[in-house]
C-alpha cells in the first residue's frame, strides 16, 4: 500500500539524517578532542623537596585544590564518571607504580598537566580543572609538583577515558567544554607566589583554584551543564546565596558540612577537603565571597 510505502521511506530518510548528524557530531568532537597544544615551559619554575614545600604541596592537594578528591589520598586514581551516555572517566595514577603515569612526565609536563590541561602527548586532558588551576602560583604548582613525585607508588591501571554522546553533542553546541585546554590563555603570565595573610585577595585566590570548578565563574552554583544523574547543583556563594551566613556559620558548613538551621549539605560537597582548610584561609574565602556581585542562583 502507498501510505506504508510513505511511511518506510521517511523512517530510512529520518534514519539517515540522524546517522549524519550522530557522525558529523562525533567528528566535530573528536577533532576537539585530539587538537595538539604546543606551550613553552615555566622558565621560573623551580621544585624542591624541603619539608616546607612538601607540607605546602600536601595542603593544596587535600585542602585547597583538592587533587585527592578525583585521583584519591594516595593518588593511586579511580573511576569519576561511568555514565554509558555521558561517558567514562577515570582519573588518572598519578604516581610512579604499575599503571602509573609519573615515569613519563617530567617537571614542565607536570606543570603542563596541572596549569593547561595538557597530557604526555599534547592533546586535552579530559575532566581536568585546569583552567581554575591555571591561576596557581609558580610556588604553589612547584610545591604540587614535589608532592606528587614523594607519594608512593600505588599499583593500579585503568581504563582509558572516554566521552558519550550526550557530551559529545553539547560540547558541539557550545554547552560544556569537557576539556579545558581550549579555554586557557596559555602565555598568560602567572603569580610568583600564593598571596598570604587573612585578606580578601587571599580569598580570591583559594576560591578560583578551589571553589569556581563546581560553584561557577560567578559563583552562583547552579546544574551542572553535562553532569551526571543525580549530582545535585552547587549552592549560590554569592551574597545572593549566603550572604546571611556568619563567619561562624560558614566555617560550620566547610568544617562539618551542616548548614546553619543544621541540615546537611550533599556529600558532593567536598568537606574532607574543606575541613582542613586553616581558619585564617576560611576567613579570608569569607570575605571574598562577601565582594563578589550577588547573583540569582543558576546565573553562571
Amino acid at each position: 500500500m502507498k501510505w506504508i510505502r510513505r511511511i518506510g521511506i521517511a523512517v530510512v530518510v529520518l534514519v539517515l539524517v540522524v546517522g549524519a548528524g550522530a557522525a558529523s557530531v562525533y567528528a566535530m568532537s573528536e577533532s576537539k578532542l585530539t587538537t595538539r597544544y604546543t606551550v613553552k615551559p615555566e622558565a621560573s619554575l623551580v621544585v624542591a623537596a624541603d619539608s616546607a614545600t612538601l607540607e605546602r604541596g600536601a595542603h593544596l592537594a587535600t585542602a585547597l585544590v583538592k587533587c585527592v578528591d578525583c585521583h584519591g589520598d594516595n593518588l593511586g586514581g579511580g573511576t569519576v564518571i561511568d555514565e554509558p551516555p555521558i561517558g567514562h572517566v577515570e582519573a588518572t595514577n598519578l604516581t610512579s607504580g604499575k599503571g602509573g603515569v609519573l615515569s613519563r612526565y617530567n617537571d614542565a609536563m607536570l606543570e603542563r598537566a596541572i596549569r593547561h590541561g595538557i597530557g604526555s602527548d599534547g592533546r586535552n586532558l579530559l575532566i581536568m580543572p585546569s583552567r581554575d588551576y591555571n591561576h596557581l602560583s609558580d610556588a604553589d604548582v612547584a610545591a604540587l609538583i614535589a608532592y606528587i613525585r614523594s607519594r608512593p607508588p600505588v599499583d593500579r591501571e585503568h581504563a582509558p577515558s572516554s566521552i558519550g554522546p550526550v557530551i559529545r553533542a553539547l560540547w558541539v553546541a557550545g554547552k560544556v567544554v569537557p576539556a579545558n585546554a581550549a579555554l586557557i590563555a596559555h602565555d598568560a603570565p602567572h603569580l610568583a607566589a600564593s598571596p598570604s595573610g587573612n585578606s580578601e585577595t587571599a580569598g580570591r585566590y583559594i576560591a578560583e583554584n578551589g571553589c569556581a570548578g563546581c560553584h561557577g565563574d560567578t559563583y552562583a552554583g547552579g546544574p551542572i551543564p553535562g553532569a551526571p544523574p543525580g549530582w545535585k547543583p552547587p549552592a549560590n556563594l554569592t551574597p545572593a546565596g549566603i550572604g546571611h551566613y556568619s563567619l561562624a556559620a560558614f566555617t560550620q558548613v566547610l568544617r562539618e558540612g551542616k548548614r546553619p538551621d543544621g541540615s546537611v549539605v550533599d556529600t558532593l560537597m567536598p568537606v574532607k577537603a574543606t575541613k582542613k582548610m586553616t581558619d585564617e584561609e576560611i576567613e579570608s574565602v569569607y570575605k571574598y565571597l562577601k565582594t563578589v556581585p550577588p547573583k540569582a542562583f543558576g546565573l553562571r
